[in-house]
């Protein structure tokens, strides 16, 4: 479980690190500052409330991270929730780089790659946990 646990806390901090660097590239295309065309100047960069898709996601890795450790009953089932839905939001977000926008961004599939794996990893959580 510790192991688990340390590799979901390292992905939480590589997808941090993936979307710090998008919400500046964000900031950056919305002062007109970005010399190529960019994913963040796309609507699917920001799909809830006009927020910013890396400003949620780094809100979602800390957090994230935090659950992996709390040992209460409900963290784990939050936690499996929370990445959960990231992941089916990546799933979303991969096909819209894929079939719509058509653009090249390695940092998010980076971080489709982490909610993918930390969903993986919160359900091995909540079955050993059982």
């Amino acid at each position: 479980m510790l192991a688990i646990r340390l590799i979901m806390t390292a992905l939480c901090a590589l997808g941090l690190y993936a979307s710090v660097f998008m919400l500046r590239k964000a900031r950056l295309g919305a002062q007109g500052q970005l010399a190529e065309p960019s994913v963040v100047q796309r609507p699917a960069a920001r799909l809830f409330f006009g927020v910013s898709n890396a400003a949620f996601g780094i809100a979602f890795y800390v957090i994230s991270a935090a659950l992996i450790w709390i040992g209460t009953p409900w963290a784990t089932p939050a936690l499996l929730i929370a990445v959960g839905l990231a992941a089916l939001t990546s799933v979303y977000l991969a096909y819209s780089l894929l079939f719509v926008t058509r653009m090249p961004c390695p940092f998010c599939w980076t971080g489709h790659f982490v909610n993918w794996l930390l969903a993986l990893g919160a359900i091995l959580l909540l079955h050993r946990a059982a």
